[in-house]
């Protein structure tokens, strides 16, 4: 048999060019999604990301503590990015939009658990993953990662790859609160390391800070010298994100 033998028709009797279509019209709807949040996002920087669980109750001291990292970055000038929803998201937008600089909400279409919370000056909703989690790389300055679940980790694990591999610019990334990360990161070490399926130098793409004024004054040392703008280099990376 051929390849092209192999490739199924475009249509054919049962609807798969109705299938198609849809398939096409979706493309342009996901377009439209980047276009969009693009556009809107495009003045909000210096910026940080911060990820979290959705579970997390008001009366936790992760909530909290979120939201004073929060409060501080926003004061420091920098704009607060969280996925708009409750929990961890919610005190981040909570402590941003007490502060001086834009609370800013990536929302996200589920089917449960994820309703957008109150403290947002720019709010963008998202049909997709892959759109949403695209902002948040594209726009951040800096990670900060509270204890979270599966989602959390997505993030986490989306930016370590990307940097790892040259993809997109080096960011620090700051893991809040260490006893919740210590047995992540002894694994890294002990596995992931001896395995040899990433590099000890890996491990250093990775800050653990528990103090709010710690993560701010971290961030600031990794732009001391240099602005918080993207490098012509780096600015080219990001285009192909």
């Amino acid at each position: 048999m051929s390849e092209k033998e192999k490739i199924p028709p475009l249509a054919d009797a049962n609807g798969s060019k109705s299938n198609a279509s849809q398939e096409a019209w979706r493309i342009f709807g996901i377009m439209s999604e980047f276009v969009e949040a693009a556009q809107r996002l495009s003045a909000i920087r210096p910026a940080v990301s911060i990820f979290g669980s959705a579970r997390t109750a008001p009366d936790s001291p992760y909530y909290n503590l979120t939201e004073s990292i929060a409060r501080q970055l926003s004061d420091a000038g920098f704009s607060v990015i969280s996925g708009g929803g409750p929990g961890i998201m919610e005190a981040a937008n909570r402590g941003a939009f007490h502060g001086k600089s834009l609370s800013v909400g990536l929302n996200i279409q589920l089917p449960h658990e994820q309703a957008a919370n109150d403290y947002q000056d720019i709010s963008q909703t998202f049909r997709h993953f892959f759109a949403r989690k695209y902002m948040f790389v594209r726009f951040a300055n800096a990670y900060v990662v509270m204890p979270g679940g599966f989602g959390t980790l997505d993030e986490l694990l989306e930016a370590l790859t990307l940097i790892q591999t040259g993809k997109s610019r080096k960011i620090p990334i700051i893991l809040v609160h260490e006893p919740f990360w210590r047995g992540m990161l002894d694994w890294f070490r002990t596995t992931l390391v001896n395995e040899e399926v990433i590099s000890p130098e890996d491990i250093d793409l990775i800050q653990v800070i528990d103090k709010p004024e710690d993560v701010v004054e971290a961030i600031f040392k990794h732009y001391e010298t240099r602005g918080f703008a993207p490098l012509p280099a780096e600015h080219e990376m990001m285009l192909n994100l």
